[in-house]
């Protein structure tokens, strides 16, 4: 089975890397100068296309212009993959570009580079049947599930809307807590330090990602107005006992 990976950036480079356990790995970037694992062989366009199986490693906002580009080149009963941090917004977009031959599933590997630099067996992935025959999908499962990742199935607006509230949130409150420009202190407690590790966690990724997620998934602006409300209740529960102690 040939894996071609779509997009060589620095999840696409590392997911192309685990996925060479299970399969013969290609890919294409724009970059020609980008660094691969040697376990990945780099390929032109046109034959990263061929594949049997092609994994989308591009941004959220490029899905759109990238799935126009393509739609034309690829063969008949090829399956697609996305690997987007939102699930409905790339779905709907591979559903309605894609030939109707085309064979598309969704994913979302909850992980990349950092969270996985010791491996990823136990680690989250989400799967969402869209337009694949049965034995196409639960193939799929069985290889995650060789790869010793927790296969986990929702439909795409279950994972948006739970996603929103998990991924989102931390991803904004990492952007955050990174504008206040913290820094290690000799008294950093332990809950300090777990803080510090969510901005490395979340802004090694490209800025871009961080956008994506707020724009690209529906339910965000809820949970950023929740997140809001939260922080003016309890600002006002602060305010509220000063003026009773000055009283």
């Amino acid at each position: 089975m040939k894996i071609g990976i779509y997009g060589l950036g620095r999840f696409g480079a590392f997911w192309g890397d685990q996925l060479s356990k299970i399969g013969t790995v290609v890919g294409y970037s724009r970059n020609k100068d980008r660094e691969v694992p040697k376990s990945i062989t780099k390929v032109s366009e046109e034959e990263v296309l061929s594949s049997d199986v092609i994994i989308i490693c591009v941004a959220i906002s490029s899905m759109e212009n990238f799935l126009i580009s393509i739609k034309d080149k690829i063969k008949p009963g090829t399956l697609l993959m996305d690997t987007c941090s939102v699930k409905v917004y790339p779905v709907e977009l591979m559903k309605k570009i894609l030939p109707p031959w085309a064979n598309i599933i969704g994913t979302h590997p909850m992980f990349g580079p950092d969270s996985g630099k010791l491996g990823v067996a136990g680690l989250p992935i989400v799967i969402s049947e869209v337009r694949a025959t049965k034995e196409q999908y639960n193939f799929w499962i069985e290889k995650f599930n060789q790869l010793n990742l927790s296969v986990i199935e929702m439909t795409p607006d279950e994972h948006d809307k739970e996603a929103a509230y998990t991924q989102g949130i931390t991803h904004f409150i990492g952007r955050t807590l990174a504008d206040l420009h913290l820094k290690r202190s000799s008294i950093s407690t332990t809950g300090y330090n777990s803080l510090l590790d969510i901005i490395k966690l979340t802004c090694n990724d490209e800025y871009q990602l961080f956008l994506d997620l707020q724009k690209y998934n529906s339910y965000t602006s809820l949970m950023r107005t929740d997140l809001k409300n939260s922080l003016n209740r309890i600002l006002n529960i602060i305010e509220s006992e000063g003026d009773i102690s000055n009283g």
